[in-house]
């Protein structure tokens, strides 16, 4: 058990690296688009990925997080988050900000880095020697 724990710990680390990453992105700007638009991006995609790894109920975590990550670009095509931007209460304002509100190809190939980055760190980890405390419970 103490070896899952670790493991659940080593999550929500990088989870609050994720986090704290992606809004860094967000305030420090370099001038590098790369940097500045797309690597917060990937990080939300590999926020989500962490977030599903950590309820340890998904199976093929890489495919719903790309799937989730879609669907939320998707779903900007629907001006339904930009509206929430005019909401007068700040909750639903939050959300329509972590929505989007722009559809972009380019937030899309962002989204496939960040998964393919954070599973591959998940294969890694998991396959590492004494990974067992990794894999889910």
């Amino acid at each position: 058990m103490a070896g899952v724990e670790g493991g659940r710990r080593f999550w929500w680390a990088l989870l609050a690296a994720i986090i704290s990453a992606g809004l860094l992105s967000r305030v420090a700007h370099t001038g590098f688009r790369v940097f500045d638009k797309y690597a917060g991006d990937a990080l939300y995609a590999a926020m989500v990925y962490v977030v599903f790894r950590l309820t340890g109920r998904v199976a093929r975590v890489t495919l719903w997080t790309a799937v989730a990550m879609t669907a939320i670009e998707f779903f900007q095509l629907t001006q339904i988050p930009a509206g929430m931007l005019r909401s007068p209460y700040l909750a639903v304002r939050v959300c329509g900000r972590l929505l989007g509100t722009k559809f972009s190809v380019f937030d899309l190939l962002a989204y496939a880095v960040g998964i393919a980055c954070v599973a591959l760190l998940d294969r890694a980890v998991t396959a590492a020697p004494g990974s067992q405390k990794f894999k889910n419970p």
